[in-house]
């Protein structure tokens, strides 16, 4: 499915559009999911639908549910986004501190999910981080907010670079930079 070129302009045509190609007379968690990925790879993870409102649609257009499956199915991605969604309130990257805190929490996490053998967890982990990292970026560009807080964000900034370049390299290297001299002549109250 990753190599199909959609038509559909809309959410709702393309989850319409995913169903029609699957040509299934009822639609379960498979078919859920595989129209979930569809969403994803067209309009982005933002764009993504839960698994009852994609099940409705199909449902308004004729489909049969497997509603166990379906109930599931929706569950399991509720759970899943929610742990998310409380993982990502919790990263404060406002002071070096703060950031220190959340990337000993973000390797725990990458190394539990690889751990785990998740390729889709650590994928919206590292997006994440890319969101985290392009605010931080945004902050360090600021005439808002002080010069200390801005030299802090470019820091901070470098430090999630790191982590999505070699994040298996990533705490030798935070800890070999915070020694440095440059780092401790940087930010001597760290």
């Amino acid at each position: 499915m990753g190599t199909t070129k959609w038509q559909a302009r809309t959410r709702r045509d393309l989850i319409i559009e995913v169903w029609e190609t699957l040509d299934c007379e009822s639609v379960g968690a498979s078919e859920l999911e595989r129209i979930q990925e569809a969403l994803r790879e067209k309009f982005g993870a933002g764009a993504l639908e839960t698994p009852a409102s994609i099940a409705r649609t199909v449902a308004d257009e004729g489909a049969v549910l497997r509603h166990p499956e379906v109930f599931e199915c929706d569950l399991k991605w509720r759970e899943k986004n929610l742990a998310q969604s409380i993982f990502k309130e919790a990263m404060d990257f406002s002071d070096l501190s703060s950031a220190f805190a959340v990337m000993v929490k973000l390797e725990e996490k990458r190394l539990q999910l690889k751990t785990k053998n998740e390729p889709e967890g650590l994928k919206n982990l590292r997006d994440i981080v890319v969101a985290a990292r392009t605010e931080s970026q945004l902050r360090a560009r600021s005439r808002i907010i002080d010069e200390d807080q801005r030299e802090q964000s470019k820091e901070i900034s470098e430090w999630l670079r790191v982590w999505l370049q070699a994040p298996e390299l990533f705490s030798d290297w935070l800890d070999l930079r915070r020694r440095s001299p440059e780092f401790r002549k940087k930010f001597p109250e760290d």
